[in-house]
């Protein structure tokens, strides 16, 4: 994993479970003045064989990779690279590289000699992973804007599962952009101080930037996705159902195909974007699923929204948190300025009082995105 808080999986950790917000800055490697939460530390170089796929979007994948390529190789080795695939979800991929490239453009007439389309091409992510890895199984990306990850996390279970692959690289990555921090710009969407995810003073999400990649196999381990669940409302292009009905029907879905209930939920990690609409249809669904009685927070003011690699980064975090101290287990507060929507059902956020309790079992992460593409992950030990 890699994002705002750190480039490794302590760092990230305890940056969460300590309440740390970075403070979003207009990145400077985008000529934009808009905040955002970029990533800050040194990201590897591609290898000059694959310079055609060159961009940070690619980098970040390859930072987040570096901490699980022993173990990617030694599955290549046992099962055969025909056998493993590779599935990326993102909604950027290398947009920035074009933006730059096409202001060269507009300056010169031409296009500049480092720049090719399958830095910026969705399929490319995908490609470039299995290119750097020598992996001849499935390799596609999975574009379905802020869920997809998630959907990424759940096809590859799904070829798994059909005896395509014996193994996935999995995950996703979003790199920051001018496209992206515009767009939700211009949607209204970004607010225009801190990231306040269920508060009656909520004014738009903070974009951030990362990557979060597993390697899933059919073994038995500790931590296991137990349960997806995927619904898509169509309501309207960016809105979501304002019933909150569609997210309730995926929530409902991972806890049937894990054969779990929802008192047995330790801790859902909410979307909780902090605009209007998204923590007003989240809050009803899960008010309604699992009332006031389960811990939950939001991980958005720690990381920023990472869109495209949300789904991923966030189950990644309930990874994390499972695997954490053995005789008690910590959870991350949820940052806000505890100031409530009078208009919502109160919901069991976890403040810094009651962080501790015993050891987790099941987490839920919950990823509803653009068009009403929603995907829960249930995680947990088997």
């Amino acid at each position: 994993m890699v994002c705002a808080l750190g480039d490794s999986k302590a760092a990230i950790l305890a940056g969460w479970l300590a309440g740390r917000a970075a403070r979003p800055v207009p990145p400077d490697w985008l000529d934009s003045a808009i905040p955002a939460f970029g990533v800050l530390t040194q990201l590897p170089a591609i290898p000059t064989s694959l310079k055609q796929y060159d961009c940070r979007n690619n980098r970040l994948l390859l930072s987040a990779l570096g901490q699980i390529e022993a173990s990617v190789g030694t599955a290549i080795a046992r099962y055969g690279a025909e056998r493993v695939g590779v599935l990326v979800g993102t909604s950027t991929s290398g947009i920035a590289e074009g933006e730059a490239a096409v202001q060269v453009l507009r300056e010169t007439g031409n296009m500049p000699s480092n720049y090719h389309y399958k830095q910026q091409e969705l399929g490319g992510t995908a490609e470039f992973l299995a290119a750097y890895l020598d992996i001849r199984g499935p390799a596609y990306t999975v574009s379905t804007t802020c869920s997809s990850s998630a959907n990424a996390l759940a096809s590859a279970r799904r070829l798994i599962r059909l005896g395509v692959c014996d193994a996935v690289v999995v995950g996703g990555a979003d790199s920051l952009c001018r496209t992206t921090l515009e767009g939700f710009s211009a949607l209204g969407a970004l607010s225009k101080t801190t990231c306040n995810p269920f508060s009656k003073n909520r004014d738009g999400t903070m974009i951030g930037e990362g990557a979060a990649l597993f390697l899933m196999t059919r073994e038995p381990v500790d931590i296991a996705l137990l349960g997806v669940g995927a619904s898509a409302d169509a309501y309207h292009i960016s809105a979501p159902r304002p019933d909150g009905s569609c997210a309730l029907m995926a929530m409902q879905a991972a806890l049937e195909d894990a054969r779990l209930t929802s008192e047995q939920i330790d801790y859902i990690n909410l979307h909780g974007t902090a605009t209007w609409q998204n923590d007003a249809m989240e809050n009803r669904a899960v008010g309604q699923l699992f009332g006031s009685d389960t811990f939950c927070s939001s991980s958005k003011p720690s990381t920023g929204h990472c869109l495209g690699a949300a789904g991923a980064l966030e189950a990644g975090l309930c990874w994390l948190l499972l695997s954490d101290l053995p005789q008690e287990s910590r959870l991350p507060p949820h940052l806000w300025d505890g100031e409530p929507d009078p208009d919502m059902q109160r919901l069991r956020l976890v403040g810094l009082e009651n962080q501790a309790l015993k050891p987790l079992q099941y987490c839920l992460s919950n990823s509803f995105s653009f068009g009403g593409n929603n995907v829960s992950l249930l995680i947990g030990h088997p």
